[in-house]
């Protein structure tokens, strides 16, 4: 079990808070407004009304007893930044900020921040991704370039060996996982041999892979 302070109860703050708890963790969510903590309060392990950006409020908190804090803040850019910055100086191990665009990441990042997301960016990306192709059953992104999809094999793999389809050099894809029903088999060889209903998760970027699911 960790414990994590989110910061600011817009959309994507709940959800995370929300998501959070539900993995048996120690949620202190904080927000300004009281509508809305007294909303959550019962869903989450603590919860508080007040304003970041001033210091005596995060100092309350103890802020250095958290695993991580989550600074989600959507109104104002600068609310964002200035309590991204109070966080580190009162002792806070790792800071999480939310952004919108790379100039506010840079500046999150000068201020103290670990590490920054972008919801809607990754959402819109993650949409377009699965609107775009037709037969993958699953994906999960690695970073902005790779991804990890599962998919159903080419008709023409079936009875064809991995090394003899030349998979690596001809798709420039690397296969994790083959699962045929109830059978798995990570890491397979060179010389496994694909069979018919063989499903496959591999990782590559986007474009490649979608050009073999939408043949398939």
């Amino acid at each position: 079990m960790k414990s994590f302070l989110v910061i600011g109860m817009g959309a994507f703050g709940r959800h995370l808070a929300l998501k959070l708890a539900q993995l048996n963790n120690d949620v202190m969510i904080v927000d300004k407004d009281a509508a809305i903590i007294d909303e959550m309060s019962y869903m989450i392990t603590d919860a508080q009304i007040g304003d970041c950006t001033k210091e005596d409020v995060l100092k309350a908190l103890g802020v250095s007893n958290f695993d991580k804090c989550f600074v989600t803040i959507g109104d104002t850019f600068q609310a964002s930044l200035e309590i991204t910055s109070l966080l580190k100086d009162l002792g806070a191990k790792y800071v999480v900020s939310k952004a919108s665009r790379d100039i506010q990441a840079k500046f999150l990042l000068r201020n103290g921040a670990d590490e920054i997301v972008y919801p809607d960016r990754d959402m819109a990306e993650k949409l377009a991704v699965r609107c775009s192709t037709n037969n993958a059953l699953n994906f999960f992104s690695i970073n902005n370039e790779y991804y990890l999809y599962e998919i159903p094999i080419k008709q023409n793999w079936i009875d064809h060996s991995i090394e003899e389809l030349h998979i690596r050099k001809k798709y420039h894809i690397n296969i994790l996982l083959i699962k045929n029903g109830d059978n798995i088999m990570t890491l397979p060889k060179a010389d496994y041999v694909f069979k018919d209903n063989d499903r496959v998760i591999v990782i590559g970027k986007a474009e490649d892979i979608l050009k073999i699911s939408d043949n398939i």
